[in-house]
């Protein structure tokens, strides 16, 4: 379980600094909710903002150097926004629960003499007492530093400790993040915790022609970034709910009222695909021949309806594909997914004013460039008169195409 309260981006790409939320320095910044959409024209950070959570997931799993050549982002000179010399900086401002303590996330990216991009710092911190600044549970300079064992404990910025085992580390790999070595250690129990939020993340690049790929017989509790695996998820569902199953099914033939009946069918070499029914057809429709759409809506269903949810899941763009009317009942829809708790979180990224109906002034942020050319981000609910007009039932979204605000 756990949620960003807030995010910090400094010095990637457009993004030169931009602050979402609640963080350890900006604690008067109300935290970010269970559902979070970005809007703005095209062109002015959205898509980069998403790869920036990208750009972390493929750190934890991959490394810092090979995260800045992956997903054709040509290396940390093309991440790293132009004329800074800096290093790209993140933090993460996380709760697990309500009634535990915040934990900040930082990290610093730099290059070396060389020319490669490695870990510059690390650092995770949280405090021991109600007031005061956080102490470092996690402190790494150029893969060197120090950890903490257990649930309590740090050093202050000066480097003393206050409670706790303090553990000296070395990292034979400043390429690598800290915390992927360290929170596969069970002593590092906090560092373990955090890892696994990180690892739960769900980046969604879904295609419509992976999903139509045949696969292997073999059942899956999760779908990947692309959706190539949608049958054998569904086929999971299936087999271990069949109520949730078909939840999922009248949830979708509500949208899609010439769907009948979907049902995973596995073949005698072992593959397996969705077989539809639609009203008017005797004979069912296998998935390769479904609208683009259809998949999407699918796949999205599955996502929302997961057992065991990721606890972040982001989102780019959910109107490509689907037709305009189903978009405020896809929000409303995911609005109900994630609840008031800490077990989802969502990100979306859009251009579509029905989608954004659905939302509320503070759960929507607008990306706008500047005069220097790097992205600033504001909440829907800081516009003047915007907060008010919601309050009176105008949607968000119409005030956004009429240009209330953004």
């Amino acid at each position: 379980m756990g949620k960003i309260e807030g995010v910090q981006i400094k010095n990637f790409g457009p993004l030169k600094d931009v602050v979402m939320g609640k963080t350890l320095n900006n604690q008067k910044g109300e935290a970010l909710g269970n559902i979070t959409a970005v809007i703005g024209p095209s062109g002015n950070g959205k898509s980069t903002l998403a790869d920036a959570f990208g750009f972390l997931a493929d750190c934890l799993e991959i490394g810092v150097e090979a995260a800045c050549d992956a997903k054709n982002r040509g290396g940390f000179q093309q991440i790293r926004s132009q004329g800074i010399d800096e290093p790209v900086k993140f933090e993460l401002y996380y709760r697990e629960k309500n009634t535990i303590r915040p934990i900040t996330y930082e990290l610093e990216i730099d290059e070396d003499a060389m020319g490669r991009p490695y870990v510059k710092e690390e650092r995770l911190r949280q405090r021991v007492t109600k007031r005061g600044r956080p102490l470092s549970f996690l402190l790494l300079q150029n893969g060197r530093g120090y950890a903490y064992e257990g649930k309590e404990g740090g050093a202050d910025d000066d480097g003393r400790s206050v409670q706790g085992e303090k553990v000296d580390v070395e990292l034979a790999d400043i390429r690598k993040l800290g915390i992927v070595t360290l929170g596969a250690m069970k002593q590092y129990e906090r560092i373990e915790k955090f890892l696994n939020f990180l690892k739960s993340w769900y980046l969604c690049y879904f295609s419509p022609d992976a999903a139509r790929t045949l696969q292997t017989a073999a059942p899956q509790p999760y779908l990947n970034r692309t959706g190539s695996n949608i049958n054998n998820v569904a086929q999971y569902m299936y087999r271990e709910n069949k109520r949730d199953f078909t939840k999922v099914l009248k949830e979708i033939q509500t949208k899609l009222p010439n769907i009948e009946k979907i049902e995973p069918v596995k073949f005698d070499n072992g593959q397996m695909m969705l077989k539809f029914w639609e009203k008017g057809f005797k004979n069912a429709f296998y998935s390769p021949k479904m609208s683009d759409g259809t998949l999407k809506l699918f796949a999205y269903y599955l996502l929302l309806h997961e057992s065991n949810p990721r606890q972040l899941v982001f989102i780019e763009e959910p109107e490509n594909g689907l037709y305009h009317q189903y978009l405020k009942l896809l929000a409303d829809e995911m609005v109900r997914s994630v609840g008031t708790g800490y077990s989802k979180q969502l990100f979306v990224t859009t251009h579509s004013p029905f989608f954004v109906n659905a939302l509320s002034p503070n759960s929507v942020w607008v990306l706008e460039k500047g005069k220097d050319g790097f992205s600033n981000i504001k909440r829907a609910s800081e516009y003047d008169f915007v907060k008010e007009l919601s309050g009176e039932g105008v949607p968000l979204g119409d005030m956004w195409y009429s240009r209330y605000f953004g």
